[in-house]
């Protein structure tokens, strides 16, 4: 038998006493925590809604982000207390101090989406979020149909995604899950808690936590049928759910079973030039141009649409020397090439384009464009099984077990072809037309850009698979006099991503395969022997010539890149809450717990692209050795399919508790204090600590509740950024700021193994109105927030990181390479390491009113509204020579100065209609322009300067309706972005698809309807 490693002994020790002794002095020196708010006893106002009740008749459905108070017909619940996931005190009467907005099952029904991540979403305080509709061009991230929250604009990274207030194992190598694995069909509500909550759950929670509650105890059989399609007759949606639950041994044991499958067609690419998919019309290559002078008094930058990146063309154009300005059609005849802003190129050895920009020109000939070519959104389809076994021990206590399976495929184009901008080609060359062989320069060679029409189109096809155990036990006991609640699990997750590319050049090939001879019988060859040897055909890029089978198994393998990720997690964790003694103000509650998990991943990828020097990954059939390839790896056109591995575990424990401090209801009002610490030991960065401190105050007022709290928080660096293999994203047109010249690059983020933990003070000061006397059918909420965090881990910009460089910060010049020949080997690393800070601060805004029986009408009609202000988020990157960037109110990203969401709900016994309205402000491109036409300042990398700055907002009006047919059985219909509005172009320095997905509305007016049933 295997004996254990003492110095693992040792070291489990370790860290046992490092998280377990601080805990008591951290919880009562540095205190603090997230709540979970409980249901107060009929005497007390509730502190959330929870959701409506079921009796439509009686209650519209709940809006989202209800933070304020429920109503007093609130259904009671199977136990007296409702566990909400603002903390971890679970005790009658307790009052949270940070701000819950709770998602009912009502809501997510009246907003029929096929995925729940898309309801949520929708959230003012949730900013940045990514699906379906980001990350399209990428190749080898594996996040393409991902869905995963972003509270705050901080990064999915920075908010904490729970299932029943356990952890899921990631769905990337980021960690962060992908709420389509969940088991949407049986979530009865969803809590949102925006505030920091890692004193109660852990790492992760800087910008808070969405936790989503299944139903336990569902009897019975239910399911839901929806279709949807868009109106431009894409994006075709079919959603099909089924769930069943019966009890058994005289209602002691619980089985529930759950299956889901939903497929989103998704909205496949444009073509060249600027032609959107399905007729859509809004694609204008809307681009910040840059002047490539700084000190003539007008602005460097300007904002122009249409613009036409001149160093290459759809069938071939000659970007420099005595014959720049020849283009080729696609039957390989040469034409003078159509520059825009009426360019007149310079026919030297720079390639400029005399009266055009750095790169790009404005109209002309804008066929060759590949921005509208990338995926709009990416195609899914997802597969979920799910099961909880439950029996009761006794009437208090219960041991479950649940199991989740599921997979998700997506599919997605990055981009059309493989755009080359910076091919060298010979005079020589056979295929080369002879009227422009005549005319070749003395040098014997040109420059040439194509946007290679001719090759198939990449496709990047990740898949997704879980598999997700749970076993464990919740209940009560009593012990000193009084009830503790308790509960312990052990959860064992896998996650196994599976990324295959198909239609993928090998550059190195490529270039062997253009630069073509005649050898001595006058046949049309490759000119490298050694590339003749191992199979290459020769190909013609002056044209549209179609390429030969043979040719593209040649530069296209029928195996591509290929990449095998395996991640999983292991948590157990314990946790028991209470009463330990009373006061004159009544009872001081206490919630504590310790918890264990460990994360690995390990990646292996094909030998083309991780190379074979480490032998992980050597040559083999599928993957032949060739010579012309590096063995180091990264011989494919766009992605870095790199093997890695890694692995760390975490060992912590808290303590929280609940002092009340006034108990004066009818006079001076009613009071508490929440108290919380946490010491957490990093397997990879040591011990942390994590506290909360807060409380509420029931004023004198009627319904008028003050609340306030402030937490220290922490984000330990995940797996993907200590150990992330490379993922890379092709730019075929970036700004080389050294030359003012266009060159493709390939950016590279990859890793850090020195990275240190992020910390976080995360502070909140709230006053609620809820339900008053004088109008009991009204509830308000302001809840003002201020957030800063210390040693952030981010990264710069591909851009940002050069131009950076070129402006004297000299620590960030190793990062790239912009000088290879004819562009192979030009890269940008963009690597994370720790900022200087991050600070943001705002205000949520929430407010309700229901009427019964309006105007005498049946029924209920209820008006809800959620707004979120951003008043700054700035980002301090702490370099020499850079200035803090705010980008509250950069329409570019995902943090716009305002947005809300407004929805109108009238129900009664037959029918129920829903209206919802979402809006976000105006903003700019970017904040650190300066706007100006005529007498500029000097632009510099930290206040460039540009004509126009402003990025238009948005509004969208939704609308739906539910029609009872008979119990137990309704039709429904949805119809979002009802009057088709279109996104607003989101330009960047280069050309891409120039939209921003993470606000606008990319897809168009959708129609969706379908059928529920429940037995």
């Amino acid at each position: 038998m295997k004996t254990a490693d003492p110095r693992i002994a040792r070291r489990r020790v370790a860290l046992l006493r490092a998280s377990l002794a601080p805990i008591l002095a951290c919880a009562l020196a540095m205190p603090a925590a997230a709540q979970n708010t409980t249901a107060p006893p009929a005497d007390q106002p509730a502190p959330v809604v929870v959701g409506p009740p079921l009796d439509q008749a009686q209650q519209a459905p709940a809006a989202p982000g209800t933070s304020i108070d429920a109503n007093d017909d609130q259904p009671p619940a199977a136990s007296s207390d409702i566990v909400v996931t603002g903390s971890r005190i679970q005790s009658s009467g307790f009052t949270a101090p940070t701000p819950t907005t709770v998602i009912g099952a009502e809501q997510i029904q009246a907003n029929a989406q096929p995925n729940i991540f898309n309801t949520i979403a929708q959230l003012p305080s949730l900013q940045g979020s990514t699906g379906v509709t980001t990350g399209t061009n990428s190749t080898s991230s594996g996040t393409q149909g991902l869905s995963s929250f972003s509270l705050r604009g901080l990064g999915t990274i920075r908010t904490l995604t729970l299932l029943d207030g356990q952890r899921v194992v990631g769905a990337n190598v980021t960690g962060v899950p992908d709420i389509s694995q969940f088991p949407q069909l049986l979530i009865e509500r969803v809590d949102v808690v925006t505030g920091g909550a890692s004193a109660s759950y852990g790492s992760d929670a800087v910008g808070g936590v969405v936790n989503f509650i299944t139903n336990k105890r569902f009897t019975g059989l239910k399911g839901n049928v929806q279709g949807g399609i868009s109106t431009y007759g894409d994006d075709e949606s079919v959603l099909v759910q089924l769930a069943a639950g019966k009890s058994f041994a005289n209602d002691r044991l619980h089985l529930i079973v759950s299956g889901e499958y939903a497929h989103e067609e998704g909205i496949g690419p444009g073509g060249y030039g600027e032609d959107a998919p399905a007729g859509r019309d809004w694609y204008t290559t809307a681009t910040i141009v840059n002047r490539g002078i700084t000190n003539d008094g007008r602005p460097q930058f300007n904002y122009r649409e249409h613009a036409q990146a001149y160093q290459y063309a759809l069938y071939g154009l000659i970007n420099n020397g005595p014959l720049q300005g020849t283009a080729f059609d696609r039957d390989g005849r040469p034409f003078a090439f159509q520059y825009g802003s009426n360019g007149v190129p310079t026919r030297n050895n720079t390639g400029n384009v005399a009266g055009c920009y750095v790169g790009f020109c404005i109209g002309g000939d804008l066929s060759g464009n590949v921005g509208i070519g990338t995926t709009l959104k990416s195609g899914l389809d997802r597969y979920n099984g799910y099961g909880r076994l439950g029996f009761d021990v006794n009437a208090d206590n219960e041991i479950y077990a649940t199991v989740n399976i599921s997979q998700v495929d997506s599919s997605n184009q990055p981009n059309p072809g493989a755009a080359q901008s910076s091919l060298t080609m010979r005079c020589d060359n056979p295929f080369l037309p002879g009227s422009v062989a005549a005319l070749c320069p003395a040098s014997g060679t040109f420059g040439y850009g194509v946007s290679n029409a001719i090759l198939p189109n990449i496709k990047v096809e990740p898949s997704r698979k879980q598999y997700r155990f749970v076993a464990g036990a919740n209940g009560k006991v009593e012990a000193l006099g009084q009830d503790w609640r308790y509960d312990a699990y052990y959860e064992h997750g896998e996650n196994i991503t599976d990324i295959t590319v198909s239609n993928m050049l090998i550059p190195r090939r490529y270039l062997r395969a253009i630069d073509a001879t005649r050898n001595a019988s006058g046949a049309i060859v490759c000119r490298d022997p050694v590339a003749r040897a191992t199979g290459c055909v020769p190909i013609n890029i002056f044209g549209g010539t179609p390429l030969s089978a043979e040719a593209l198994a040649y530069l296209q393998p029928a195996n591509g890149p290929f990449q095998h990720t395996r991640q999983t997690q292991d948590v157990a964790s314990a946790n028991i809450s209470g009463n330990a003694f009373s006061t004159w103000a009544g009872p001081i509650a206490v919630a504590l717990g310790a918890e264990w998990r460990h994360e690995f991943y390990r990646v292996t990828a094909d030998p083309y692209g991780n190379g074979i020097l480490t032998g992980a990954t050597p040559y083999n059939a599928d993957y032949p050795a060739d010579p012309l390839l590096a063995d180091g790896g990264g011989n494919w056109y766009a992605g870095n399919y790199r093997a890695g591995r890694g692995d760390y575990s975490v060992l912590e424990s808290y303590l929280e508790l609940n002092v009340p401090v006034l108990n004066d209801p009818d006079g001076a009002g009613t009071a508490n204090v929440n108290l919380a610490g946490r010491a957490t030991n990093y397997s990879t960065s040591g011990t942390v600590y994590t506290w909360k401190v807060g409380g509420t105050w029931d004023t004198p007022l009627d319904g008028f509740r003050l609340r306030a709290v402030t937490s220290r928080d922490v984000r330990a660096p995940n797996l993907s950024e200590l150990f992330a293999a490379p993922i890379s994203v092709n730019v075929p047109n970036f700004t080389n700021p050294f030359n003012n010249t266009a060159v493709a690059i390939s950016q590279n983020t990859i890793g850090n193994a020195n990275l240190v933990p992020e910390t976080a003070r995360n502070t909140e000061l709230g006053a609620v109105l809820s339900r008053p006397e004088w109008l009991p059918g009204l509830s308000l909420s302001f809840d003002y927030y201020h957030i800063k965090i210390k040693d952030v881990i981010s990264a710069l910009g591909a851009q940002q990181l050069v131009n950076y460089c070129q402006q004297g910060v000299t620590q960030l010049c190793g990062s790239f390479f912009l000088n290879g020949p004819g562009g192979v080997g030009n890269f940008v690393n963009v690597q994370p390491f720790n900022l200087a800070s991050i600070k943001t601060e705002g205000f949520d805004i929430e407010a309700s009113y229901q009427m019964k029986q309006p105007l005498g009408l049946p029924g209920s009609f209820t008006l809800r509204g959620l707004a979120t202000h951003v008043i700054n988020f700035v980002t301090d990157l702490g370099l020499p020579g850079t200035v803090p960037i705010d980008t509250a109110g950069v329409n570019t990203g995902a943090t716009p100065s305002w947005k809300w969401l407004v929805t109108q709900t009238y129900a009664q016994d037959q029918f129920s209609l829903f209206l919802q309205q979402r809006w976000f402000s105006d903003g700019v491109f970017g904040s650190q322009y300066v706007v100006c036409d005529t007498n500029c300042p000097v632009s510099t990398a930290n206040a460039p300067t540009i004509d126009f700055n402003k990025m238009d907002g948005a509004f969208y009006f939704d609308i739906g309706g539910t029609y009872n047919v008979s119990e137990g059985l309704s039709a429904y219909f949805k119809i979002d972005n009802l009057f088709n509005r279109d996104p607003t172009p989101s330009p960047q320095t280069n050309t891409g698809v120039d939209i921003n997905p993470q606000l606008y509305d990319i897809i168009g007016r959708v129609f969706r309807a379908g059928v529920r049933f429940k037995f």
